[in-house]
């Protein structure tokens, strides 16, 4: 019974060896939001488009989150997201070249407060250091 095993067990070595994990970047981001434009862009991110989703994973983001959080009267969003690829500057211009996308953006933009950081260089979203991180288990 044993040996039956090991041929088995030697198969998902080889798969793993042949397989490893792709190194992941982790990216926080922040932007504010226009209170009256709460409801609107919740509703927006709620049937997200499939061609935006497919440009997404198609430029390399994995787990892409989006929070919202109200700090003294202002409203912030906070992204994360897992960067998987090996070009990320190359992937972001591939991004904004995807015509769907820029649609996208003509609806989330008018939500959206840049902070100063990010209005100044023609930017939504404000790239956030990271300060601490464990990893998970795989």
């Amino acid at each position: 019974m044993q040996m039956k095993l090991l041929p088995v067990m030697m198969m998902a070595l080889c798969l793993l060896a042949c397989h490893p994990a792709k190194p992941v970047k982790r990216y926080g981001m922040v932007t504010g939001l226009k209170p009256e434009k709460i409801a609107y862009y919740k509703k927006l991110h709620a049937a997200a488009w499939p061609g935006v989703l497919k440009t997404i994973k198609a430029c390399n983001i994995d787990n892409y989150s989006i929070y919202l959080q109200k700090i003294d009267d202002k409203y912030f969003l906070f992204s994360y997201f897992e960067y998987t690829g090996t070009n990320f500057n190359a992937d972001m211009k591939k991004m904004a070249s995807d015509t769907t996308t820029q649609r996208w953006w003509k609806e989330t933009a008018p939500a959206q407060l840049p902070l100063p950081e990010a209005a100044g260089t023609q930017s939504t979203w404000t790239i956030m250091e990271e300060v601490f991180h464990t990893p998970g288990h795989h």
